[in-house]
């Protein structure tokens, strides 16, 4: 399955990775699934509310922030596709720790940032087995 999406959301979500830079930015991918297909609406920035020493290779949504953006896609009748943060220095793969803390059928788009600049943007989902990360095609409208 892909992730379809408009050039609006990837830059909302390379800008994110810059103005957080040095540390992971993180938030929530909102759309629909319409004929089995992920389509994107809108993206929704949270806090990265990991603790202090952790913020450059860890994102953590807090609890309550995850209940204001799913309440949010509630009302917008969306649903969560998914998750987005940034690799400060580092590639648009996942991590041992993403791998770690993922849920199957999300999608989890992550971008590159080096250098306070944006750079490749990947989409991934986890195999059902938990075993590993799948990249998903990332699909411009």
């Amino acid at each position: 399955m892909a992730i379809k999406l408009k050039p609006v959301h990837l830059e909302a979500i390379k800008k994110h990775g810059e103005a957080t830079f040095p540390y992971e930015c993180c938030g929530l991918l909102l759309g629909r699934i319409i004929d089995g297909e992920k389509i994107l609406e809108e993206t929704y920035a949270a806090e990265n509310a990991k603790e202090p020493g952790t913020q450059h290779n860890r994102f953590l949504i807090p609890p309550r922030a995850m209940l204001q953006a799913e309440r949010y896609a509630r009302e917008k009748k969306l649903d969560v596709l998914g998750f987005y943060h940034s690799h400060p220095n580092a590639e648009a793969r996942p991590s041992q720790f993403d791998l770690d803390h993922a849920w199957p059928f999300y999608s989890y788009v992550i971008v590159s940032v080096k250098g306070n600049k944006a750079q490749a943007v990947n989409s991934w989902k986890m195999t059902e087995d938990r075993s590993r990360f799948d990249r998903e095609e990332i699909i411009t409208l």
